[in-house]
């Protein structure tokens, strides 16, 4: 893709707090922040995604949060009831954390029935869901086969990190991920994108969404 202006990266822009210790001050303005600046969505913490939901509704920008975050252990059982909760509080987003711990095991069979859960759930409602690979702890093969596997279990995104572990998106992560899923399946990068170029240098790898907190710096130059 061409290198877009600051102003354009807009719309690929997920704006983002999951800070434990966030304030409720501090999702209002990032709520109102993605309405000004016509971000693609929010995404809140799961307690504050009423408010979240709220506070954009009059804009066209969605309102998504977190499934299993942020390591991804939870039975899939909750995280389905997640889900039910999160649509019912005004998500039209999930970004759920696959079961990372499953698919070293190699229990495929146990790691897309998790996606697939939370899938059921939202698809129904018209919520995307994105699967969180937690690129920073897998090999090559494992994120190859992680996206495989929530591509056939109904997934709508693959997502390279949680930005809570100790790596986040990079270009070649993004890279392998969209040669995984080839055009079927959309790729967010995220995790330590606070520049222009590393959002840009996202975008040509394949990344059609960007998960970030610093979207204001981004599109205001």
């Amino acid at each position: 893709m061409p290198v877009p202006k600051p102003s354009d990266l807009a719309a690929y822009i997920d704006h983002t707090l999951l800070k434990p210790d966030c304030r409720q001050a501090e999702v209002e303005r990032l709520c109102a922040e993605a309405v000004t600046h016509h971000f693609a969505a929010v995404c809140v913490l799961p307690c504050w995604l009423r408010l979240a939901a709220q506070k954009t509704a009059v804009s066209a920008v969605a309102a998504g949060t977190v499934i299993g975050f942020p390591l991804g252990a939870a039975v899939s059982g909750v995280k389905a009831q997640e889900a039910r909760q999160a649509i019912a509080d005004g998500a039209t987003e999930l970004d759920m954390v696959l079961n990372i711990s499953a698919l070293k095991s190699g229990q495929d069979d146990w790691v897309a029935l998790d996606i697939r859960g939370v899938v059921e759930v939202a698809r129904p409602a018209g919520a995307l869901v994105k699967v969180i690979l937690e690129t920073c702890l897998l090999t090559d093969e494992e994120k190859n086969r992680a996206c495989r596997i929530a591509e056939a279990a109904g997934a709508d995104f693959v997502k390279t990190s949680t930005g809570f572990s100790y790596g986040g998106a990079t270009v070649e992560d993004v890279r392998l991920m969209r040669a995984a899923v080839g055009s079927t399946v959309q790729v967010k990068a995220s995790g330590g994108i606070r520049t222009f170029a590393q959002a840009v240098a996202m975008l040509q790898a394949g990344a059609t969404r960007l998960g970030t907190s610093s979207g204001v710096a981004l599109v205001t130059g």
